[in-house]
């Protein structure tokens, strides 16, 4: 679970230009993590699979076959 004072500073980094592109920390709306982030839903890996499995992603159902 990533901290306050590190949520805080990614935001900090989002208002600012970066330097470099590659600075740039995208982190989870959700819980914050940083790790596994997926761009298209700014949710990270388990975030996502939560709400997908809830249905609360419109347009992602779970594969069956």
């Amino acid at each position: 679970m990533a901290t306050q004072a590190q949520i805080a500073k990614s935001k900090r980094s989002l208002k600012k230009n970066a330097k470099f592109s590659t600075r740039i920390t995208r982190r989870c709306w959700k819980c914050g993590r940083k790790a596994g982030y997926m761009r298209d839903f700014n949710l990270c890996r388990i975030c996502f699979r939560e709400l997908a499995s809830k249905g609360e992603i419109p347009g992602i159902v779970k594969a069956s076959w």
